[in-house]
C-alpha cells in the first residue's frame, strides 16, 4: 500500500506536532515530496524515516547522530553507532543502579531513604567529594548491609549501630 499523507496526518500517526516534522525537514532528515499546491506529501519511505527518527530519539540519539544513521554515505556511521551503543550501555547500567536503589528503598526499614545507613554511607562519600554514586555503590550481589534504623544516640554520633546488636 502506497501512502501519501499530509503533514497533519503523518504527524498524527506518530503523535507529533507538525512543527517537529518541519524542523526535521529543515535539518535535512526528511525530504517529503510536494504536490501541485506545494503541500508536503509523506510516502511510505518518509514514514519509515519518521519512525526511525522517533525511535532513535527515544533511545537518546541527537538529530546529528540520526542524520549520520540515515546517511548511507556517511563515513563516520560505524563510529557514531559504536559511541551510541557505549552510551546505551552506560545508561542501562545507570538504570540498573536506579532499579536496585528503588528496590532497596522498597525493602528498607527506614521510611525516609536519607536516614538509611547504607544509603547515607554511599551519599556521604559523594557529598564529601571522595566518591561518586557509581563508584560508591556496592556491586550487585554484594553482601547485604544492615539497614536497620540506627538508635537515636548512634545517629547523633553519625554512625549506625553495628549489626548483631
Amino acid at each position: 500500500m502506497k501512502s501519501s499523507l499530509s503533514i497533519g496526518d503523518a504527524a498524527a500517526r506518530f503523535a507529533l506536532p507538525t512543527h517537529v516534522l518541519r524542523h526535521w525537514e529543515d535539518v535535512g532528515l526528511l525530504r517529503p515530496e510536494r504536490d501541485t499546491g506545494d503541500r508536503r506529501r509523506y510516502g511510505d519511505d518518509d514514514l519509515v524515516r519518521i519512525g526511525v527518527i522517533v525511535r532513535s530519539k527515544a533511545a537518546g540519539m541527537s538529530l546529528e547522530q540520526i542524520g549520520v544513521l540515515l546517511d548511507e554515505n556517511a563515513p563516520e556511521r560505524h563510529r557514531v553507532l559504536e559511541e551510541h551503543l557505549a552510551e546505551l550501555d552506560r545508561r542501562m547500567a545507570d538504570m540498573e543502579r536506579s532499579r536496585r536503589m528503588t528496590e532497596h528503598a522498597l525493602r528498607c526499614r527506614a521510611h525516609d531513604i536519607t536516614t538509611c545507613p547504607r544509603f547515607r554511607s554511599i551519599m556521604d562519600e559523594v557529598v564529601a567529594g571522595t566518591g561518586t554514586w557509581r563508584d560508591a555503590e556496592p556491586p550487585p550481589g554484594a553482601a547485604p548491609v544492615d539497614d536497620r534504623m540506627p538508635s537515636t544516640d548512634a545517629r547523633a554520633e553519625g554512625r549506625a549501630r553495628p549489626s548483631g546488636r
